[in-house]
């Protein structure tokens, strides 16, 4: 029998082979088409339509190329770049790789796929291109978030759907695909990624997680508790029977529960993320689980005499605490986890709203909320920053947890980004998609490998690499174009007046316009 590591090379190959902040304008200059000269990509167009193609084997509808014919009056009025082939020129280039930027580059894009990536200096014919003069911008490639949801807290332990606003914010903050890492709505998840996938409106692709799968004891009335390891099993199997293609397992399951469902889900190819604390991660590895959210906020395996299957409550988080992350017992964690092939989800955003001294959301995110809501989230922050120091542990912990970050990633473990907009609030999608590369570069990492967190590595994970994540000739034209030198200032991640996606360039401030006052009702 094949084993899953040879199904997911084997398809690796199929596909190769097949193939926000105060957000400004830039000044564009603009060169229309007058002749007749193109440059020859059949090739790299081949290749990407026939990627797209391949979506309707893991139960994704097939895309619809978007054009000028098909985009519904719902898109229309946020496009600002239709043309067919359009020119970035003279722009700094991190490319997603973790490259260091490039200069002066020009990147062509031609009926929604990269053709041309090459110094400016090299491509001096760009008759048939519309052209933007990137100068003293740079380009990134659409971001690829692995921790999103489609909800909001709005109090009292309620989290109401934001199926209007959050597609479309996530978009205009740079994403051009999100794994939703859990749902409470997921037959509105699966008709969202349909409607944007059909071009009836914007937003990211969406690689849609089954609602949470967790044990009994949280007291979320929207969450279902297991029953047993039966009850597992059928809630995986309706599920991908309705064309989720994810899986979230949650705090309180038991490792039985845990089993069945990686079982269930690695018969399909399919993948398992976690967020635990009944179960250790070592525990989870061991059972062969592929994903791990938070990074190291959620591991349980530092609390002595942790019982099994057992949540530990307080005991977790003082365990993070007192953990000395230079100790023997992390190194041999991190090693386990790397050798088992686990990735991990930072989601940095999150955790900052529970640590003090850590700024409030963008003013641009606070608009965004409506009034209730944003009462309740500024009151929360101003609770959490009046507290006495010694009352205030996050801050301790979510410096070793950055600090823990970039130890797996040293020792060659596979680091995703997300977002989270969960806790009290204050996450807001698209603006913390931009404040997750801030605070991965305060972690540490330099621009250029931040950004790689937040692209090719998420793709890799969804193993959809070969057609977005980077900014490579026949990759899909999943591009973002930030005002400022992102290489040298990583707050200009906050302005990105254009994000293309599959070629077509969405103007990101009327996107924002639109969703004010907006979140937390729908």
């Amino acid at each position: 029998m094949m084993s899953r590591k040879m199904k997911s090379q084997l398809k690796a190959i199929t596909l190769s082979t097949a193939c926000l902040c105060a957000i400004t304008l830039p000044t564009i200059n603009i060169a229309l088409a007058h002749s007749d000269h193109k440059l020859d990509n059949t090739d790299a167009v081949s290749m990407t339509k026939k990627v797209d193609k391949s979506q309707s084997a893991n139960n994704h509808p097939v895309r619809v190329t978007p054009s000028k014919q098909n985009l519904s009056a719902n898109v229309s009025p946020y496009i600002a770049y239709s043309q067919p082939n359009i020119a970035i020129t003279n722009v700094n280039l991190i490319d997603g790789t973790g490259a260091k930027v490039s200069r002066q580059q020009t990147v062509l894009m031609q009926e929604g796929v990269i053709t041309k990536i090459a110094s400016s200096k090299e491509v001096t014919n760009l008759d048939n291109f519309t052209v933007i003069d990137g100068q003293g911008k740079t380009l990134i490639p659409g971001l690829v978030m692995m921790h999103e949801h489609m909800f909001y807290p709005t109090g009292n332990a309620h989290y109401t759907e934001m199926l209007h606003s959050f597609p479309k914010l996530y978009l205009a903050g740079g994403a051009t695909t999100v794994r939703t890492a859990g749902t409470t709505s997921p037959y509105g998840d699966l008709n969202v990624r349909d409607a944007i996938l059909a071009n009836q409106t914007i937003g990211p692709d969406m690689e849609v997680t089954a609602p949470y799968l967790n044990g009994p004891g949280l007291p979320i009335v929207k969450l279902k508790a297991l029953r047993d390891e039966e009850n597992a099993r059928a809630m995986m199997s309706y599920w991908i029977s309705e064309g989720v293609t994810s899986y979230k397992a949650y705090m309180q399951i038991r490792t039985n529960e845990l089993e069945a469902v990686i079982d269930e889900a690695h018969k399909r190819d399919h993948k398992v993320t976690a967020h635990l604390c009944s179960i250790t991660y070592r525990e989870a590895a061991e059972l062969g689980i592929d994903n791990l959210e938070h990074g190291f906020f959620a591991a349980t395996d530092f609390v002595q005499d942790k019982q099994k299957d057992v949540c530990p409550g307080k005991a977790g988080h003082q365990s993070l605490v007192d953990l000395d992350i230079n100790s023997k017992q992390v190194d041999d964690l991190i090693a386990f986890l790397v050798d088992k092939g686990v990735a991990l989800t930072s989601t940095l955003t999150v955790y900052e709203t529970f640590t003090k001294g850590r700024p409030k959301a963008y003013p641009l995110a606070l608009e965004a909320l409506i009034l209730q809501v944003r009462e309740q989230y500024e009151q929360r922050w101003l609770k959490i920053s009046q507290q006495d120091d010694e009352q205030a542990t996050w801050p301790i912990v979510f410096k070793k947890m950055m600090q823990l970050e970039r130890k797996f990633v040293e020792a060659g473990g596979l680091l995703m980004a997300g977002t989270d907009p969960t806790g009290y609030g204050g996450v807001v999608a698209g603006f913390s998609n931009q404040r997750m590369i801030e605070l991965l570069h305060e972690a540490g990492f330099t621009a250029e490998q931040a950004i790689e967190i937040a692209t090719l590595n998420g793709a890799k994970y969804l193993e959809r690499d070969q057609q977005i994540g980077s900014i490579e000739v026949g990759k899909r034209a999943d591009v973002v174009l930030i005002d400022g030198d992102l290489s040298t200032d990583i707050s200009a991640i906050q302005h990105m007046p254009y994000v293309f996606k599959q070629g077509i360039g969405y103007d990101t401030q009327s996107i924002i316009a639109d969703n004010k006052a907006v979140v937390g009702l729908h």
